[in-house]
C-alpha cells in the first residue's frame, strides 16, 4: 500500500512505530500532487516542501500531512476565498484558530484548497480558478463549497482536510466523492480567521477518509476561543471507545420531501438503514415535517447575510465576481427584513423541534444529498444548489451535528448517508458513524 493510500490513524501508528518515516510519507503526498492535481485541480496553493517542519514528538498529528480549504487564514499565505480579484493580494498575518490548533498538534499543512468563489455555492465550479474535478469521475463536479478538500482526500493527495459548512458545504462534496465529513455542532469549533459568508450559519470542520480520521481532526480543532463571540464554552471530551456504541432508537426520514430524491440514492439509504438494524439498533420511519421550510429559511438566511458581509464589493465591482455567485448575492440584498426575521423565526422553531425530537430518538437518518455528482459541462450552479442542499441545509440552520458517510454507489459514483445527532453530541454522532462503517467493511 501506498502511503497516501492509508488512513489517517493508520498512518499515524506506522509513523509512531517507525515504520514509515515523515519524510517519505510527506515526499509521496507531494509526489501525489504533482501527478492528480493538474487533472482534479483540487488546490489552489502548494506549501513549498523546504518550510515544513518535521517533528520527532508523538503529538496527535505529528508528521501528518492536512490540506486547509482557502477560506481559512494560515499566516504567510494569502487567503484567496476563490475571488481572487477582491482577496489574497496579500499574505494572512495570523493563523486561523483552527490553524493554530492543527499546528499545536504537530500537523503538517501542505496547502490550501480550491472552493467555490466565497464559499457560495455548492458545485466546485469556479470561472475564476476552475471546477474541481471529481477524482471518481472528472467529468463530473465534487460539491462544493469545499471543493478541493474533499477531492485531495479522496484522491489520496493529502491525509485529512478542513473545510466549512454553511448550507452543506463540507457534506456536500464529501458525499459525492466518497470520503467522510463532519459538521459539529455551531459553537463547538471556532470561527475566528475565516473568511465569513453567513455569520450565523458558517462551520468548520474536518474532511478525511474514515470516522476515526474525522474523529481525531475533529478532538485536535474543537474547543472554546474566547475571541469568537460565536464559540461556546460547551465541554467535551477526547473520544474514547468511539466503537462502543450503545443500543439505539434510530429515525429514518421518510415523506414527500425526501422521497424527491433519486431512486437510487433513497435505496442505499435505506439499505444503510437496514445495516443499523442488523446490529440491533430500532429503526423506524418518521416524516419530519418541515423540513423544506427549514432548508428555504437558511438559504435565505446565507444569501442575506453573505451580500451584507461583501455589500461594498458588490457595491463597487458586481462585475467582478462570477455569475452565479453575483445572481445570489443580488437576491441576497434584496431580502427584505420582513423575510429575514421569518427565516430567523423558522430557525427557532426548528431548534426547539429538534430538541423535542432527539428526547425520542437518539440519532436521524437521511440521504446527504439528494443526487450523485452532475457532469460540470452546462451545470447552472445557482440553480443546481437547493437540489444538494436540500438534505444539509436544515441542519446549518438548527447548529446539530451531521455527519457524512458513504453508503454506496449509483452508476458508480458515491451516495453519502446523512447522520444527525442531538446538539453537542458529536461523539454520539461519531460512534453511529464508525458502527456503520465498521459493519460495511465487515462483510
Amino acid at each position: 500500500m501506498q502511503p497516501t493510500e492509508l488512513s489517517l490513524s493508520r498512518a499515524r501508528t506506522l509513523l509512531q512505530s517507525g515504520e514509515l518515516t515523515p519524510e517519505s510519507l510527506a515526499v509521496a503526498c507531494f509526489a501525489a500532487i504533482e501527478t492528480k492535481n493538474p487533472a482534479l485541480n483540487a488546490f489552489s496553493q502548494v506549501f513549498d516542501a523546504r518550510s515544513f517542519y518535521l517533528q520527532t514528538s508523538n503529538a496527535p498529528l505529528a508528521n501528518l500531512p492536512i490540506a486547509i480549504k482557502d477560506m481559512l487564514d494560515v499566516a504567510g499565505f494569502p487567503t484567496a476565498a476563490g475571488s481572487p480579484k477582491f482577496f489574497g493580494r496579500e499574505p494572512a498575518q495570523k493563523d486561523a484558530f483552527v490553524v493554530e490548533k492543527l499546528k499545536k498538534a504537530g500537523a503538517l499543512l501542505i496547502g490550501k484548497t480550491n472552493t467555490h468563489e466565497i464559499a457560495l455555492g455548492i458545485t466546485g465550479i469556479n470561472p475564476h480558478t476552475g471546477p474541481v474535478r471529481n477524482p471518481h469521475d472528472p467529468s463530473r463536479i465534487t460539491g462544493g463549497s469545499s471543493s478541493g478538500s474533499a477531492a485531495a482526500v479522496a484522491a489520496g493527495m493529502v491525509l485529512g482536510a478542513l473545510g466549512t459548512d454553511t448550507g452543506g458545504s463540507i457534506r456536500i462534496p464529501s458525499a459525492l466523492c466518497g470520503v467522510v465529513g463532519f459538521k459539529p455542532t455551531f459553537g463547538r469549533v471556532s470561527l475566528r480567521g475565516v473568511l465569513p459568508l453567513s455569520w450565523n450559519l458558517d462551520h468548520v470542520g474536518p474532511i478525511a477518509k474514515t470516522v476515526e480520521d474525522a474523529a481525531i481532526l475533529y478532538q485536535v480543532i474543537a474547543g472554546y476561543d474566547p475571541r469568537d463571540p460565536h464559540s461556546v464554552a460547551a465541554g467535551y471530551g477526547i473520544l474514547r471507545d468511539l466503537d462502543a456504541l450503545p443500543t439505539s432508537r434510530i429515525a429514518l426520514a421518510v415523506g414527500e420531501y425526501i422521497e424527491e430524491a433519486d431512486p437510487g440514492v433513497l435505496a442505499a439509504v435505506r439499505q444503510a438503514a437496514e445495516v443499523f438494524r442488523s446490529l440491533g439498533h430500532e429503526v423506524v420511519e418518521v416524516e419530519i415535517p418541515r423540513l423544506r421550510e427549514a432548508a428555504q429559511a437558511n438559504s435565505t438566511m446565507v444569501i442575506a447575510d453573505a451580500a451584507a458581509f461583501h455589500r461594498e464589493r458588490l457595491a463597487e465591482h458586481p462585475d467582478w465576481f462570477g455569475a452565479d455567485v453575483r445572481e445570489r448575492l443580488e437576491r441576497g440584498r434584496a431580502v427584505t427584513s420582513t423575510e429575514y426575521i421569518l427565516a430567523r423565526r423558522v430557525q427557532t422553531e426548528m431548534k426547539r423541534y429538534f430538541e423535542l425530537f432527539f428526547e425520542q430518538y437518539n440519532f436521524l437518518l437521511l440521504p446527504t444529498t439528494a443526487a450523485v455528482a452532475a457532469p460540470i459541462e452546462g451545470l447552472n450552479s445557482a440553480a443546481y444548489a437547493p437540489k444538494l442542499t436540500r438534505f444539509t441545509a436544515p441542519f446549518n440552520l438548527t447548529g446539530l451535528p451531521a455527519l457524512t458517510v458513504p453508503c454506496g454507489t449509483v452508476d458508480g459514483l458515491p451516495v453519502g448517508l446523512q447522520i444527525v445527532g442531538k446538539a453537542w453530541d458529536e461523539s454520539g454522532v461519531l460512534r453511529a458513524g464508525r458502527a456503520y462503517e465498521r459493519a460495511i467493511a465487515a462483510n
